[in-house]
């Protein structure tokens, strides 16, 4: 009797043991432009960009939704005020969403990384909408080697304004091969017939974060671009390896460089695409062939017309929204991503509820 008692006496105990906390991140659908959450095991939340401007369509003629998705995110996440808004640059798909946000659910502290450098008509009404409502709030603006001050996890500026961490970081110093073997690009004409230099437009400017949660680590470099990444990554890698990392620039091959992605041995990728924006067949073979890569993830099926094609695709498991949205398919799931402080880490895709737990790394 006295064992039967003790038995649920100790079953009651482990039942009242708080769970262990996580670092949940979610991955948010608006169709090849950036919004991802970060809700720390503290409480607070970090939101890294905040897609198009409210008034904006989808490239598909829909009108965008950009700030629902994200307060549906943040609802799923029990997230009620976001504490820090990274604006990562000032690309309209990234700032221009944060005044419409900002009129439904409450902003503590804007980050950014300062002053804006395009000129381009559109792009400055963005830039200035973005300081209008950070002006209402407290505003952050980092540079390289910097810590956002969120509590729960390590939020470290690998990258901002253009500028990189001059040192390597503990554990981290490698020799990079990628350095000598993989070519720079020379950027040519827009859609417009401008010569858009992504080494110096607000995509170069953008702030790479380097999170950590005890033994989890994860890169997000923004819209980094392809040259920018030696600023970081040679003649030495100054990062170290991760555990999942965000592609750059929707998964388009402005960026995503050899140089980065198999300098930091990702386990998992996630590409932020759209339908028919990012997810390139060079950046998926980059991807792939990183040492160490065990899955990679998508927001969206890449359709012809975009510039993966089919080509660039996971299997479907792994994808989030499977149609085209503008043939009534559903669209506006999220993948989330629940990492633990001995670095394991779950990843689910919200469309079908499929999951994958990957170990810490031996």
């Amino acid at each position: 009797m006295r064992l039967i008692q003790a038995a649920i006496f100790v079953l009651l105990m482990v039942s009242a043991l708080p769970a262990a906390k996580t670092l949940d991140m979610y991955v948010i659908d608006v169709e090849g432009s950036k919004a991802f959450l970060l809700v720390s095991p503290s409480g607070q939340s970090m939101l890294i960009d905040a897609g198009i401007p409210e008034n904006e369509k989808y490239l598909d003629g829909r009108p965008g939704e950009d700030a629902n998705r994200i307060v549906d995110a943040c609802r799923a996440a029990g997230v009620k005020k976001i504490d820090y808004m990274v604006v990562s640059h000032y690309d309209g798909d990234h700032v221009g969403g944060v005044p419409g946000l900002a009129k439904r659910m409450p902003i503590v502290t804007f980050v950014d990384h300062g002053a804006n450098v395009q000129d381009d008509p559109g792009h400055v009404r963005n830039v200035d909408a973005y300081l209008a409502v950070a002006a209402k709030g407290k505003r952050l603006v980092v540079k390289p080697g910097d810590k956002i001050p969120i509590e729960g996890f390590e939020a470290f500026v690998a990258m901002a304004a253009g500028k990189a961490i001059t040192e390597p970081l503990k554990g981290a110093g490698q020799p990079n091969p990628a350095c000598d073997t993989t070519p720079r690009k020379i950027w040519g004409p827009n859609a417009r017939g401008v010569i858009d230099n992504h080494d110096t437009n607000e995509n170069s400017q953008a702030i790479g974060l380097l999170v950590t949660y005890g033994n989890f680590r994860m890169y997000d470099p923004a819209d980094g671009t392809w040259n920018k990444d030696r600023e970081l990554f040679c003649p030495v890698n100054r990062v170290g390896t991760v555990d999942l990392y965000i592609t750059a620039n929707h998964a388009i091959d402005n960026g995503n460089s050899p140089v980065m992605v198999h300098a930091l041995r990702p386990r998992v990728a996630i590409a932020d695409n759209g339908a028919t924006k990012g997810g390139s067949a060079e950046v998926f073979q980059i991807i792939k062939s990183s040492p160490g890569l065990e899955d990679y993830w998508q927001m969206h099926y890449a359709f012809p017309g975009g510039p993966g094609g089919e080509k660039a695709n996971a299997p479907p498991d792994f994808i989030a929204n499977l149609g085209r949205p503008e043939e009534g398919s559903p669209d506006g799931k999220w993948i989330k991503i629940s990492a633990e402080r001995d670095g394991t880490f779950t990843v689910t895709n919200s469309r079908n509820n499929f999951t994958k737990t990957y170990k810490p790394r031996q």
